[in-house]
């Protein structure tokens, strides 16, 4: 039951499941993150270790960065089961909608040059 209850924690806070769906359409890093919700880096590195430990996003070093992107759910059916799902909930959200729309113009290249 612990399992299911971590899951279920990860996925109630809005932050979260806006990552969730962005990484759902590309792998990213904190910086694009912390860029994509407008929030600071230490927040956007939290919110991803709570992802991690449900066994919702798995985390990747390339090179200098670190990539971020969904869990395949092979370590928790509960994990697999909602990801499966998010892949089609929430796609008509406005919120979701936009921020989805503006990934593109997000990139780790651009952000650290600033």
């Amino acid at each position: 039951m612990d399992q299911f209850i971590k899951v279920m924690k990860a996925l109630s806070d809005p932050a979260r499941l806006k990552i969730i769906k962005m990484l759902q359409h590309k792998p990213m890093c904190v910086c694009e993150i912390q860029r994509a919700l407008d929030i600071p880096q230490p927040t956007a590195s939290r919110q991803l270790k709570i992802l991690e430990d449900a066994g919702l996003a798995v985390s990747q070093k390339s090179g200098l960065w670190v990539n971020y992107n969904l869990a395949d759910g092979a370590d928790s059916p509960y994990s697999a089961m909602l990801l499966g799902g998010l892949r089609h909930w929430l796609e008509d959200d406005p919120e979701i909608a936009h921020m989805v729309k503006k990934l593109p113009e997000i990139r780790r290249e651009d952000i650290c040059k600033e």
